[in-house]
Formats: structure tokens, sequence, C-alpha cells
């Protein structure tokens, strides 16, 4: 019988349609969203290499952790980070500067190199999105679906009327998928807004069953702002949900699977 972590490993060993291989680092074209897939359960050598081009900062917070694992899965995410940007940017990886917007979301600091990059980052259990754009508001979020736990009284809490009323309406086995569903979209609206807990959860409405597209359907306080963003599902399996919210519908989403040798 497998465990629950080689359940979740067995994921992201699969190779992914929807995700590129691609021999070489691409190129950020204007029209472009790019998402990368990294596996954080990387090789000891690999997490010594990634930990090299870390701050003093994020080592800190990497030593931090109780746990050695969540240790590790932290260098791997925030190292493979500056690897893609300072692909992106021509840039050796160590000498990115990043500094915390008005509510925290993490920017990159602009350098006479280049101009900065608009990015983010999520990540949970092995498996971490990283989405990078020029000039456009994005938010990422990716969640390992947990099955057993109490949705309905979560989706109360956070949940805007018509989302739980879709959601109760659904049946059992499909309310996990529409749960996350709307959890992650969600997360990456508010992540792209750079608002934090400024902007409740009920204050807007994402779409969330199972097949249909994602979407923003509405917010609070602006009948025009739901028709200025473009919400996309991140498909990577049946044990992880993922969702991107990015400004304008004028892009291109192209994915990709972050080698496990290199960014």
């Amino acid at each position: 019988m497998q465990t629950k972590q080689e359940s979740v490993r067995a994921v992201l060993d699969f190779t992914l349609d929807n995700f590129e291989q691609p021999a070489e680092l691409p190129r950020l074209a204007d029209d472009e969203v790019h998402v990368w897939l990294v596996d954080l359960d990387a090789s000891d050598c690999r997490i010594e290499q990634l930990q090299k081009d870390l701050s003093s900062e994020e080592l800190a917070r990497a030593g931090k952790f109780k746990f050695e694992r969540d240790r590790k899965r932290y260098i791997v995410a925030h190292g493979a980070l500056r690897h893609i940007l300072g692909h992106y940017l021509r840039i050796d990886p160590l000498r990115l500067k990043f500094l915390a917007g008005p509510q925290g979301k993490p920017e990159l600091l602009s350098t006479v190199e280049a101009k900065p990059l608009c990015f983010n980052l999520s990540h949970s259990a092995s498996a971490a999105l990283i989405g990078v754009t020029d000039g456009r508001r994005i938010g990422i979020d990716v969640e390992y679906i947990h099955r057993e736990f109490d949705r309905m009284e979560l989706a109360a809490r956070f949940f805007a009327p018509g989302e739980v009323a879709q959601l109760t309406r659904l049946p059992s086995a499909l309310q996990p998928q529409a749960f996350f569903n709307c959890w992650t979209r969600k997360e990456a609206y508010i992540k792209a807004q750079g608002l934090g807990l400024q902007l409740p959860l009920k204050d807007f409405e994402v779409s969330l069953i199972p097949g249909e597209p994602a979407a923003l359907l509405r917010t609070e306080d602006d009948v025009a702002e739901a028709s200025c963003w473009r919400l996309e599902e991140i498909p990577i399996g049946p044990d992880y949900i993922g969702a991107l919210a990015v400004e304008g519908h004028d892009w291109n989403l192209r994915c990709f699977q972050s080698p496990t040798n290199g960014v």
C-alpha cells in the first residue's frame, strides 16, 4: 500500500501533458505568462546547490522550520524562484533583491541591469508553482487536496453566498475538488491584487464547478472589475489543484516542468 507521501510523489513523477519540458530555458514574450511546476523533494546535492543562492534573510527563515523536510522544500522553492527569475533577467540569482509590497507581497527591486518582472510563488506539500509575466499583476496558488475535513463549515466562513450554494448542490464526491477550485482561485486573485486580508474572501465570487472554466464572476464594489481579470485552472494531477489570476485577457499561457537538476 502506498503511503500518503508516496502518493503525492507519484503525481509529480508523472510527465504531465500540459507542462512542457524544454530542452533549454524559454524566453518570455510580452504576450505570454509562464508557469513553472517545481518538485520540492529534490536531491540533497540539488538542495545544497540552491541554498548557495539564497540571501541571509531566506536562510534565516529556512532555519526556523521545525521539520527538516519543510526546511528543504522551502530552500528548493525559493532557490528555484531565484534561478527562474535570474534566467529571464540574465542576472546571477544571488544578485536578485526582493522587497515586500504594502501588504507583504514580494516584489523584485529594480536594478540597473534589468527591469523587474511580475511574479508569484505558491507551494503545498511537495509541489510549487511559480508564475512569471512582464508588466501584469499576477497571483498563483496550489493546494494539496485534503479530502477529510469540514469543507462546508470553512465554505460558510469564507466563501460568498453564491459559492456556498453551488458547493452545497454538488454531489459529495465532487465537493472536495469544487472546494479547492474555489479556494485556489480566490487565493490567486487576492495575491494578484496584493491586498492580503484587506480583501475579504466573501467580497467576490469565482467559478468552482469541476469541468467548468475558471473565472472571476463578480466583485462586491466594482461591477466592471471581473472583466479586467482572467483566471486559469492549472491541472497538475489528481491530488493537487492550482489556479492562476492575471490582469487582462490578451496573453498566452505556457506551462513548464522544472527539471530536478536545473531551475
